[in-house]
């Protein structure tokens, strides 16, 4: 039989070739093209390998804080916490979960409960465990173990051939009811697990917290030598973007190095960490004894170094749980304040160096005439220089002051660093004030001799100035960081041979003939100064108690090798000399001297070295 060809079949022949072919080259065009299609003005390839693109952070660590014997004072330390997810935890490890964490099983089996009934996935049980804590090495061992754990399964039975049948043809199969069954096997623990976070952990607690300070949240220093230093603590994060290589078929993703990965700097302070125990304790005791607001407290060796820098209150920084910021001020550095009469030796150095007296035995000093604001006590007549240290004579200072020069004394306090910023601590420290000598009248002068008018200092520089009676009347720069660098610049301030005269009479200060009886040390011998100064309140100075006690010295007298000064913030409760139960206004002699005898008493004796020269 011929079957006859349909009218046009050809053309029809003709048109699906040329379709098929049309679609042919689209579809090949469009596999070549497609990753170039636009999808938000972004092609689909460029957006695929955003897609696969992601970065990584490598966490840099933080550079540990040491003292100058290499004893730690801040340091990262690794928490342990164990993680549970309810959800999944199989009941029959309940108990035996409850006495791995010491947690009695009732307590935990009802929290675990409560958990599930909230639907909760994260459960931190235990947080801050120390890496060798008992309770780790019991969930390691349970997560060891494989128990009987049993649960109900739920099958449903196959179909049958009938029923199979009737599938094909359309027809409903016979309903089938599920079969419910207990199903046991030897499973291990699930939903429990042990997990490591870091934290910055301060081993010297309270006794050095305003100095070192603490780190927030983001790990950032907040306060002290923490965020003075965090540019060279914190270090820097590592950054690695990982992506797609096309140009290596055995390796998918690629690390690239978008920014370098820089460990923190391990700091090294001068301070000698068991120094800084002895004076925190004796100013602790001593601000608490006496009733006063603050404490604070500084010792430094000949060279400038800081060997100590005590602040009271304080607090422990490894409690994050309470926190006062007036517990980190730095008291040594942040508070400018009028030093009294601890400044009166160096009026008396500058009048000797200038040939303005003699300050020897023979040489009286009229106190009778009133000079200005500054009355006669009735007391004294003619004294000494020795004796208007020993006995602190305002007049006696200020007759001294009449006879130098508004502009010597401006020098001579600027070579001392009065004014100045120390340059340790930039961001705390107050560097305080010294006005220029132009602007004195005649009170400015006589005040100045005595620690009043028209300057104010922290009691680091306070500190610093007395390091002329241990270099021959050099001074040094005060250094916090411990280098490798030993080139030491001193400036000369006064001559050898007047800082010699003016440490003999601050050794006499410091005995039962002077002001400073309270800070003389059995066995050892003790050079320095009292100072009494009142507080201003409300903008003008209290007359009610409100003072701010000073001791400032050293020891030993001769060739010193520790220099201290210490100050007590309104101290409320003083007592006369071997009559305890007497009450009397607090003085430097009274109570800033006492603290320095307990802090020094502990330093002189835990030294070796002096202890041996003692003996010899």
């Amino acid at each position: 039989m011929r079957i006859a060809r349909v009218q046009g079949y050809r053309n029809r022949q003709a048109l699906v070739k040329v379709c098929f072919t049309l679609i042919v080259l689209i579809f090949t065009y469009r596999a070549f093209t497609v990753s170039d299609i636009q999808a938000k003005d972004i092609t689909l390839k460029t957006k695929a390998s955003k897609n696969s693109e992601f970065s990584l952070v490598d966490k840099s660590m933080r550079g540990n804080i040491l003292d100058r014997n290499d004893n730690l004072l801040a340091i990262n330390l690794i928490h342990k916490k164990i993680n549970l997810d309810p959800m999944i935890i199989q009941d029959e490890y309940i108990d035996l979960l409850a006495n791995a964490l010491e947690i009695p099983i009732q307590d935990f089996s009802d929290e675990i409960e409560n958990k599930r009934a909230k639907n909760r996935k994260y459960f931190i049980v235990k947080d801050k465990l120390k890496v060798n804590d008992p309770i780790l090495k019991n969930i390691s061992e349970l997560k060891k173990k494989r128990s009987k754990v049993c649960f109900n399964e739920v099958k449903i039975p196959s179909l049958s051939l009938v029923d199979k049948a009737k599938k094909v043809i359309g027809m409903k199969p016979t309903t089938r009811e599920s079969i419910k069954f207990i199903k046991c096997s030897r499973q291990k623990i699930a939903g429990v697990a042990i997990e490591s976070s870091g934290f910055r952990y301060y081993p010297k607690k309270d006794s050095i917290a305003p100095l070192i300070g603490k780190l927030n949240s983001e790990n950032i220093g907040v306060f002290g030598v923490e965020a003075e230093y965090d540019r060279y603590l914190a270090g820097v994060n590592g950054i690695k973007r990982i992506s797609d290589n096309k140009n290596n078929s055995n390796i998918y993703y690629d690390a690239e190095v978008i920014k370098n990965f820089e460990a923190g700097e391990n700091l090294t302070l001068t301070i000698d960490s068991d120094i800084q125990f002895h004076v925190f304790n004796a100013i602790k005791e001593q601000a608490e004894f006496h009733e006063a607001d603050s404490a604070a407290a500084i010792v430094l060796s000949p060279n400038g170094e800081i060997l100590a820098l005590a602040n009271y209150p304080s607090t422990n920084p490894n409690n994050l749980k309470s926190y006062n910021a007036d517990d980190y001020r730095n008291r040594v550095f942040s508070d400018k304040t009028e030093p009294g009469s601890t400044m009166k030796p160096f009026t008396m150095l500058l009048a000797l160096d200038k040939g303005l007296i003699k300050a020897t035995d023979d040489e009286l000093i009229d106190v009778t005439k009133r000079i200005g604001h500054v009355l006669p006590d009735g007391k004294y007549f003619n004294i000494t220089i020795q004796k208007i240290l020993e006995k602190s004579h305002n007049l006696g200072t200020v007759n001294i002051s009449e006879r130098i020069e508004n502009e010597d004394y401006y020098v001579t306090w600027k070579k001392l660093g009065f004014g100045e910023s120390l340059g340790i601590m930039p961001g705390t420290e107050n560097p305080g004030l010294l006005r220029h000598y132009s602007n004195w009248g005649l009170a400015d002068k006589r005040t100045l001799s005595y620690g009043y008018g028209p300057m104010n200092l922290n009691l680091a520089q306070l500190a610093r100035a007395y390091l002329v009676f241990a270099n021959e009347g050099a001074i040094p720069s005060l250094k916090l960081i411990k280098t490798e660098n030993n080139n030491e610049s001193f400036e000369q301030v006064f001559t050898p041979e007047s800082t010699k005269r003016i440490s003999e009479i601050l050794d006499s200060v410091a005995s039962n003939d002077g002001s400073g009886y309270r800070a003389v040390i059995d066995g050892y011998s003790v050079a320095g100064k009292t100072g009494t100064a009142e507080m201003v309140i409300d903008s003008s100075y209290d007359k009610e108690g409100a003072q701010r006690t000073y001791f400032v010295g050293f020891s030993p007298a001769q060739n010193p090798k520790y220099i201290m000064a210490v100050r007590l913030d309104h101290p409320k409760k003083c007592f006369v000399y071997r009559r305890p139960e007497l009450k009397r206004r607090c003085e430097g002699s009274n109570s800033a001297s006492i603290a320095f005898k307990k802090a020094m008493q502990r330093i002189l004796i835990n030294d070796s070295e002096i202890n041996s020269q003692v003996e010899s």
